[in-house]
């Protein structure tokens, strides 16, 4: 009996012995170790699916959407496994790199799938034929099949509201085929971000801002705030305009706009109509779009162009390979994304741009955008992998903007020669009414489209009211409504690329506050005297040196710290906006005097 009970003791503390290891807490080592493996994992996959993205992006074939949908079905599953290892880790003492690192493998994913056989496989072949549908849409319109270019091209330049009505209506009659789709996408990525300990994907979205998600909801109504009242300015000065351009029956003097008479596909940038707007008693005396025509510019000169502005900062020339790898035109062979975008290849050296440039003042506008992407990708390409991103996704837009918005001063194009002459400040607020009808006029427009989309993904907005709640949105922050009644199947959410491109929206809100902040920074810097609007950082290379110092940071810290190492803030701020624009909303104010403002 005794040797039976001994053997049975000794059994049982076999089987507890690997249980009690099992149980026992990770340590600190452990967790760098797990994070060391992830990201070298990671960073070899990811330079697969960015290639595998690529081709299907320049080269939309039954077969290519095929083998992105592969790629990242694969890496969604990785990163997903990754992601709900990291938990395990949760409460552990490591150092605060290890820490950082765990929390951002956990917000890798925008839409993480659920971990379950075959669920990355389907969200993954959902998002691409979202993007290829919304890619190679076209609609017939006067006897032609036209695309979304097309049509952006007719609504910037046509000013008969038929047409207009005609046109905008023929876009958004791609959509509704995907709202199914979309739905599903929802579910799944909801699930999978529930998976990982998420209340659901908005709250996911919301958790890659360094604050509780409920906070940064808040936070981004606190800015909308600091903004909203010179929006209203601007949408009264501009409803009142196109009442006299089309009268009571097209557009009313009172109420929301219409919105296909704003020069834009989604009315989020209203700088097209500009002649319609114009100042009656200020002109201004240069038009970019003819400036660049008579100085012979083609869509290289433009990238060539706006890489001498960050040339200019001190920042190291692009490697030759952007120029051989790049899209910078419409193929005429093929299907392609014409939707602008940069891409890192490589994580290292291999940066591209994605463009169907055109020679004008818009695409001029977004080279500098673009290569600002570029340029940051480089900078931080010498940080771990897990750390090769922006501060936060508002950051990554931010950069380009800033630049773009000293591309766009009349003080930069004398500099580089497209303007013989800097105008007097006789010119400032058909400067600045320009610069509004884009950067004022799209607050409303980046801050909804998120909105409606926390509302998808909590349940509050089911797919049978996907459209009404898009245009309830619509009309609550932009003040606008459709041209028309639209139909019962309508998904005009689906019409906007970042809805089936599965996007998150919130950055470019952010990005539109950030640039601003940069620009003042920068130009305090510099020792600039004159107006904030004026001012170009063209050839500052003190500047430059400071800008890519942030930028090297990557997503190493919290986005707070990156700001103040530019700027000295720590905190997002309008204020910034309001110095830029303040001699117009003065104007503004002026100008809606008897106006019945607002919606």
């Amino acid at each position: 009996m005794k040797s039976k009970l001994l053997t049975a003791t000794a059994v049982a503390l076999l089987a507890f012995a690997p249980a009690a290891a099992q149980d026992a807490k990770p340590t600190p080592a452990e967790a760098k170790a797990f994070v060391d493996k992830a990201e070298a994992e990671l960073a070899a996959f990811n330079e697969y699916v960015a290639k595998s993205s690529w081709v299907r992006a320049t080269y939309i074939t039954e077969d290519t959407q095929w083998l992105e949908a592969k790629a990242t079905g694969e890496q969604n599953e990785l990163v997903t496994r990754y992601a709900k290892q990291a938990a395990k880790y949760d409460g552990v003492a490591v150092d605060p790199v290890t820490a950082r690192k765990l929390k951002l493998l956990k917000l890798y994913l925008v839409s993480p799938a659920p971990d379950r056989p075959g669920a990355a496989a389907e969200l993954a072949t959902l998002s691409t034929k979202l993007d290829s549908t919304y890619s190679s849409g076209k609609f017939q319109h006067g006897g032609k099949t036209l695309t979304l270019n097309d049509a952006e091209d007719i609504l910037g330049a046509s000013r008969d509201p038929a047409e207009l009505k005609a046109v905008w209506e023929g876009w958004h009659s791609i959509s509704p085929v995907m709202r199914p789709d979309y739905a599903k996408l929802a579910a799944l990525s909801n699930e999978g971000a529930q998976g990982l300990g998420f209340k659901d994907t908005g709250a996911l979205w919301r958790s890659n801002y360094d604050m509780d998600p409920d906070a940064f909801g808040a936070e981004t109504d606190r800015l909308w705030k600091q903004v909203e009242p010179f929006y209203k300015n601007l949408h009264c000065y501009v409803r009142a305009r196109l009442n006299e351009k089309y009268g009571d029956a097209v557009q009313k003097r009172s109420g929301p706009i219409r919105a296909d008479l704003l020069g834009n596909m989604w009315a989020q940038q209203w700088g097209n109509i500009y002649d319609v707007v114009q100042p009656k008693t200020a002109t201004s005396s240069y038009n970019l779009d003819k400036l660049l025509e008579g100085h012979g510019y083609d869509p290289v000169k433009m990238v060539k162009t706006g890489e001498g502005f960050y040339s200019s900062l001190g920042l190291t020339p692009l490697p030759q390979t952007f120029w051989e790898r790049s899209m910078i035109t419409r193929p005429r062979d093929r299907e392609v994304v014409c939707h602008a975008s940069a891409w890192d290849l490589d994580d290292r050296d291999d940066i591209r741009i994605k463009m169907c440039t055109k020679v004008n003042a818009d695409d001029f506008r977004t080279v500098h955008h673009e290569l600002g992407h570029n340029y940051y990708q480089r900078a931080y390409k010498d940080q771990p992998f897990l750390f090769k991103n922006g501060a936060n996704d508002g950051f990554h837009e931010a950069i380009g903007d800033f630049a773009a918005l000293s591309a766009t001063t009349p003080t930069y194009l004398n500099q580089i020669g497209l303007l013989e002459k800097v105008p007097g400040v006789e010119e400032d607020i058909p400067f600045l009414l320009k610069m509004a009808l884009d950067k004022i006029a799209f607050l409303p427009f980046g801050l909804m489209v998120d909105r409606w989309r926390w509302q998808v993904f909590s349940g509050q907005t089911t797919p049978e009211r996907y459209n009404d709640d898009w245009l309830k949105l619509r009309l609550q922050y932009q003040g606008l409504v459709p041209p028309g009644p639209r139909p019962a199947d309508a998904f005009d959410p689906g019409a906007k690329y970042h809805v089936p491109g599965n996007v998150p929206y919130t950055r470019y809100f952010l990005a539109h506050i950030y640039q601003f902040q940069f620009q003042r920074a920068a130009c305090r810097q510099m020792g600039w005297k004159g107006p904030l609007h004026r001012c170009s950082v063209y050839g500052q290379k003190e500047v430059g040196a400071k800008f890519n110092a942030m930028m090297e940071m990557g997503a190493s810290k919290p986005w707070p710290e990156e700001l103040a190492a530019f700027t000295g803030e720590t905190k997002t701020d309008a204020s910034a906006v309001a110095d830029y624009f303040k001699p117009l909303n003065i104007w503004l104010t002026a100008q809606n005097k008897g106006e019945k403002c607002g919606w």
